[in-house]
């Protein structure tokens, strides 16, 4: 398993946690390695997740506050019509070809396929949903 030589990635909510937190899976050295030196970026709808996170276990002000800093190193795509558009077009082709993503329960993770899609980079996760998108590159621990 070898880096990426891509520039630029999106990370799904999943890994980032795993980065920025403990894994108790040990898969955060994995997903290091395999997102190499490119620059991360997050989905709106990931930060989102996380605060969301927060505030649901009851995180204390400290905690959270050490959370807020690690999000900071990452740059937030803020969505726009492009990703939008892109959002569509996932929905509408994996409801065409029967592919999960397009249920209703994916929403989420159609926001941060779609932001992926939309830069035209491709996306980091260990969550099996996103594998067979059409239009969408995955860079995942996950044997295809």
């Amino acid at each position: 398993m070898s880096p990426t030589t891509e520039t630029v990635v999106v990370v799904d909510t999943m890994v980032v946690g795993w980065l920025i937190n403990h894994d108790p899976r040990d898969l955060k050295d994995t997903y290091r390695a395999l997102i190499g030196d490119a620059s991360i970026v997050l989905a709106l709808q990931t930060l989102g997740e996380m605060r969301a996170g927060t505030l649901e276990s009851n995180w204390g002000e400290f905690r959270t506050r050490r959370l807020q800093r690690a999000l900071a190193d990452f740059e937030i795509a803020r969505p726009d019509e492009a990703t939008a558009d892109a959002y569509a077009r996932l929905r509408a082709d994996c409801r065409r070809i029967g592919h999960g993503l397009h249920d209703k329960k994916h929403d989420g993770d159609r926001w941060i396929a779609a932001t992926a899609v939309r830069l035209g980079v491709p996306l980091v996760s260990h969550d099996r949903i996103f594998l067979n998108v059409p239009g969408l590159r995955i860079i995942t621990a996950h044997s295809h």
